[in-house]
């Protein structure tokens, strides 16, 4: 079992994969750019100053944190081993322990939830500067409560530690994932099905005001149920959506030729749409929309000069220093969705200047001249609207997923019952109905304590 004394051993090891700049023009390593000053951390921490999560009603590891009668602190958790390294924290296992438990042992019950704590060295991230990712990370999972995205559980410090405990995710990452398919590749039925979920998460962040700027394989983890979870917002922007309903009648700004039927630009005349504080939207009104009307909800304008993001993963606008908004994640999903039908990103080079070059510069090829399928066809060409080096041309940038959900590539899809669907089988997971991961107590716990990837199996 680990205790909170030595952890800070392992703490903050910087990414290979992310990069952290303060300038615009500067390729070295990515960070966040706080345009304003973050609010300190509130002084109160534990379940009691949580919001209450609809989506999480029926999740038996949730319901037990809540039950606490008083705030958590790090006593009431035993770390079992650590899963995860990132540039500003660290992931560990854990699980809370029995009333009756001491500091030395397991939680002497039968069975026994497990979750996921991330703790940051305050003290660390002072140094480096990167105290506002880590609040801007706090910040964005306080306001979440959807399927796919991460449930902050329960916060708490510790002497120089901060600590948030999440859910956590049995299946392993995307990346692994992969990895482990034939070919190291995923089938196209099962990257269409990952592709979806991750649509319908980057709908409801954008609906928030959320831009993710960080969408990669590795960040899509997956639950025990086979569906996904989104995770790491450290290098998210926070900005404004205004909800809106396209009117049948409105006109649509003229298109060129080359511009696909389902990536019409957002119309000049729009229905308000009215919306509750903290930007949540009533389901009734949704309801009650006419069937050719349109819900957008897309923070067009938000604007950041921040280098932010993974190398191949970055868009055109944001490796050439310019200001980027909405568009950079759109731009990341084409490369995901690339990457996860074909085992490789498409601007991938020996080094990440050369990377840089080619994301600006080269034009877009795929393995082979034709597609194998009609649906590789279709994926093809979401790809080639996704990866459009124009932001203000690229599919997505004016209204959204309501303009990628169109896209044939989804056609026979319910995006709306997506959760009903059956998940692609995953090597290894004993996949459960539910989402909380509950388990009996084994012996499991106690093995693999040296480092492995975020989230991997076990």
């Amino acid at each position: 079992m680990l205790e909170l004394g030595p952890i800070s051993t392992t703490l903050a090891r910087d990414s290979d994969s992310s990069m952290s700049s303060d300038t615009c023009s500067s390729f070295s390593r990515l960070s966040f750019d706080a345009t304003t000053t973050l609010t300190a951390a509130t002084d109160f921490f534990g379940t009691e100053n949580l919001a209450l999560k609809p989506h999480r009603s029926s999740d038996f590891a949730y319901s037990v944190i809540r039950s606490k009668k008083s705030a958590l602190t790090y006593r009431d958790f035993s770390l079992h081993r650590r899963i995860g390294s990132g540039d500003i924290g660290t992931v560990y296992l854990c699980s809370l322990r029995s009333p009756d438990s001491d500091s030395s042992s397991s939680s002497s019950s039968s069975t026994s939830c497990v979750y996921a704590m991330k703790v940051v060295d305050k003290e660390a991230l002072a140094l480096k500067k990167k105290e506002p990712r880590a609040e801007m990370e706090r910040k964005i999972l306080k306001m979440l409560d959807h399927p796919f995205l991460p449930t902050l559980y329960a916060e708490f410090e510790a002497s120089h530690f901060s600590c948030i405990v999440m859910e956590y995710c049995s299946g392993g990452d995307l990346h692994s994932l992969r990895h482990k398919q034939p070919n190291r590749r995923f089938s196209l039925s099962s990257a269409r099905f990952y592709a979806a979920e991750v649509l319908v998460a980057l709908e409801y962040l954008h609906m928030l005001g959320i831009i993710y700027r960080d969408l990669k394989p590795e960040n899509v983890l997956v639950r025990s149920d086979g569906h996904i979870m989104l995770s790491d917002f450290d290098l998210s922007l926070c900005s404004d959506a205004i909800p809106a309903v396209e009117s049948p009648d409105s006109s649509p700004v003229p298109e060129s030729i080359s511009t696909p039927s389902y990536a019409r630009p957002r119309p000049s005349t729009l229905t308000p749409f009215s919306c509750l504080s903290n930007r949540l939207f009533r389901s009734r009104k949704v309801q009650t929309l006419s069937p050719n009307r349109l819900f957008v909800a897309e923070p067009v304008a938000a604007r950041s000069c921040s280098f932010v993001g993974t190398h191949e993963y970055v868009a055109p606008e944001v490796a050439s220093g310019r200001s980027h908004g909405n568009a950079v994640d759109w731009w990341a999903f084409g490369i995901f969705l690339y990457e996860m039908i074909y085992g490789r990103t498409p601007f991938a080079a020996p080094s990440n200047e050369t990377t840089l070059r080619s994301i600006v510069k080269s034009p877009l090829t795929f393995p082979t001249s034709t597609p194998c399928s009609a649906l590789e066809g279709h994926a093809r060409d979401l790809i080639s609207g996704f990866l459009n080096k124009d932001p203000e041309r690229r599919l997505g940038s004016k209204r959204g997923a309501a303009d990628v959900k169109k896209h044939p590539f989804f056609k026979g899809i319910n995006l709306a019952l997506i959760r009903s669907l059956r998940p692609p089988m995953v090597p290894g997971l004993r996949r459960q109905n539910t989402t909380p991961f509950c388990h009996a107590k084994s012996d499991d716990q106690n093995k693999n304590n040296g480092q492995s990837g975020a989230f991997d199996y076990f």
